[in-house]
């Protein structure tokens, strides 16, 4: 390919912008990995490794597992769960197997989970015992469609000094397995040679992930992202790191089910044969203690859990010298948030942008710079940038404008699943992926994002869909309308803030509806607070204005 950018000249990437990357399963690639690693750690575990063997071992006996179950081709495998070892066996081996993975929060209530298990049709669940998830997928498996839930154990995946003592001191933490022919043990689903039927993938064409996302609206659609798009995009981003051959050990404390998560800290580092260091769930004092005993070189994260990091007194005791490069994405990264965390890390801190609808990666900063404060770099190689004009997306932004930031590349999903108008939406007549934030692009090419059409609140990485939490706020009887606008957080990068007005006869304190919605959202959510209102403003045709109260709040 050819690059359409003047600014070529000044590609600040160690490789170059003009490159193809030939068609790769994720099973291909693992497999590969795995021969060419096969006793090195792929991941430590709060101090276990599993070896690349191992790890392609025990996806092998996932896939067969699945398959005698009926799982193939065709078929929705969905994983609710934290990031543990159980993870990479099910993702890989469900891939394997022929099937699509559909990735959910841990996050999620019922009702979501339910929701999304339908519109996926999802046939297997796996899950694991633990108190926060396994009754929420017993009652998914009772209200929907879900034929099979498979439950693996989280001590079954530690030391064995740690796992006796998880097993006597945490039993709280854990739930009972139900006497249920649909439910079926992590350990017997593996209990196989692990020789699973090979199946043909067309790496293009066949969809591995399903990952929701509210794309350009606020209603939450599942991404089809295929086998190419996935191994395409942590390729690209294995290209921008100047150094992806010296051994990575990368930091794993995003969520898996998250796709920032799933190319830059799982797909890419199996792919270049690096260790993934996994937590559960991030933990600032766990992470920095993490730091030192596994001599990270990279931690991804979001510009939450760097500030979090800062703020913790185990921070000047941490041994960073072996954190060569963070990698900030998910939300905006405040400039005095980066300032303070180089100075006191050493660490190069970067800032990327991207999408569920890339696979996770358009554009970062470069490695070894120059970084650009405020922007969110250039575009990582085979990925084209062009900006549409705000009125009329069929035409470019004038020249030296702002305009809706476009992209194309072969990371692009293929399309969003049953959502054949959500498609039409989203993408040009001629196929550019519409992403919905307003940029600019200097001479240099490093894209400065500058506002959002869509209306979705970042909270600390995660997309919180403002229609939502407003459906749940009327299904109060004193609510008569409601706008959810995100606020500035300075930890969360952003809150949802809740305004309201209320029906005749009722009098209701914003503090004790704010009690009564956040009990019924998901943790991520829960918003800051709910202001009482007189009136909220309204358009011309009486439509509720969200735009008008959001240049309110911010005069």
């Amino acid at each position: 390919m050819s690059s359409p950018f003047s600014w070529s000249t000044n590609y600040r990437h160690p490789t170059a912008w003009d490159q193809d990357f030939p068609p790769l399963s994720l099973p291909d690639m693992l497999a590969a990995s795995a021969t060419r690693n096969g006793s090195a750690p792929a991941l430590d575990f709060m101090g276990r490794h599993f070896s690349y063997a191992e790890i392609a071992s025990g996806a092998a006996r996932v896939a067969r597992g699945l398959q005698e179950r009926g799982i193939g081709k065709g078929s929705r495998v969905g994983l609710f769960l934290p990031n543990v070892p159980h993870y990479v066996a099910a993702y890989y081996g469900a891939l394997a197997a022929g099937a699509t993975v559909v990735n959910f929060s841990p996050l999620y209530t019922v009702a979501e989970l339910e929701a999304q298990v339908e519109d996926s049709g999802t046939e297997m669940l796996f899950t694991i015992s633990a108190a926060a998830l396994l009754p929420a997928a017993l009652a998914v498996l009772d209200g929907s469609s879900l034929k099979q839930l498979v439950v693996g154990s989280v001590a079954g995946g530690l030391p064995a000094a740690k796992s006796v003592l998880y097993r006597l001191f945490r039993r709280h933490e854990l739930a009972a397995l139900p006497d249920d022919p649909r439910v079926i043990r992590f350990s017997a689903l593996t209990d196989n040679d692990g020789r699973a039927d090979h199946v043909e993938i067309d790496p293009g064409h066949d969809v591995a992930l399903i990952q929701y996302t509210g794309g350009t609206t606020g209603t939450p659609k599942g991404a089809k992202l295929t086998h190419q798009n996935l191994t395409a995009n942590a390729r690209q981003v294995n290209a921008i790191d100047p150094d992806h051959d010296a051994g990575d050990r990368i930091l794993g404390v995003l969520p898996f089910f998250h796709v920032f998560a799933n190319t830059c800290v799982l797909n890419r580092t199996i792919l270049n044969g690096g260790m993934i260091t996994m937590l559960p769930r991030f933990d600032a004092k766990q992470t920095l203690e993490a730091i030192t005993r596994t001599k990270a070189t990279a931690l991804p994260g979001v510009p939450t859990m760097y500030q979090a990091l800062l703020d913790h007194p185990d921070l000047p005791k941490t041994d960073f010298s072996s954190l060569r490069i963070c990698i900030s994405g998910g939300a905006p990264m405040p400039a005095e948030l980066r300032e303070k965390f180089v100075a006191a890390t050493g660490a190069s801190l970067v800032e990327g942008y991207g999408l569920t609808e890339s696979s996770g990666v358009v554009a970062t900063n470069p490695y070894d710079g120059p970084v650009k404060a405020g922007t969110i770099g250039q575009p990582i190689p085979a990925t084209r940038i062009r900006l549409l004009d705000r009125e009329d997306p069929s035409k470019d932004a004038p020249a030296g404008q702002e305009g809706e930031l476009a992209v194309k590349g072969p990371q692009i999903m293929q399309g969003y699943w049953n959502r054949p108008e959500a498609d039409g939406d989203s993408f040009t007549a001629d196929g550019w992926l519409r992403t919905g934030d307003v940029a600019t692009i200097d001479a240099e090419g490093y894209i400065r994002i500058v506002d959002r059409l869509k209306d979705m609140i970042a909270v600390g990485g995660f997309k919180v869909y403002p229609s939502v939490i407003e459906a749940h706020l009327h299904q109060h009887p004193a609510v008569k309308e409601a706008i959810v606008l995100g606020v500035p957080d300075a930890y969360r990068g952003e809150s949802p803030k809740a305004f309201v007005t209320l029906e005749d006869g009722f009098n209701v304190a914003g503090e004790a509806l704010a009690l009564w919605l956040n009990a019924r959202l998901g943790k991520h959510e829960r918003v800051s607070a709910v202001e009482v209102r007189e009136a909220l403003p309204k358009t011309m045709i009486g439509k509720l204005d969200r735009k008008a109260l959001r240049a309110e709040m911010k005069a």
